[in-house]
């Protein structure tokens, strides 16, 4: 099994979901995704193998996503997305990714469902 483990060691959350997959026997790919940003389709594919809306896998809390306005109902994916290709931080931390689901780590235990089918 291959899991990427969209990372950012600098979160608690991040760091968590990472110890849980490898005491789990899990050695994911990690993609540290500050540094080596998504771009639009593979953030799209990413989302749609969330099951999420483009909006819920953002950190609303985060200055940039107020300064922006992201959060207004008439808003498109595509704004959202190219916020998210510009400003890699508005994207929740950590996801982790088999290939065919996509978790957000919030709690760290919720990456663990990758592990079974």
């Amino acid at each position: 099994m291959t899991i990427t483990l969209y990372h950012n060691p600098r979160c608690s959350k991040s760091r968590q979901a990472l110890q849980l997959l490898q005491d789990n026997g899990v050695e994911p790919i990690i993609h540290r995704y500050l540094d080596q940003p998504l771009d639009a389709d593979a953030l799209r594919q990413l989302i749609q193998r969330t099951g999420l809306s483009t909006q819920a896998i953002m950190r609303s809390n985060e200055d940039e996503f107020k300064a922006a306005n992201l959060g207004r109902e008439d808003i498109t994916d595509d704004e959202l997305i190219e916020a998210l290709v510009k400003t890699p931080k508005l994207l929740q931390r950590p996801i982790a990714d088999d290939g065919q689901r996509a978790i957000i780590g919030r709690p760290p235990e919720d990456v663990l469902a990758l592990l079974s089918p």
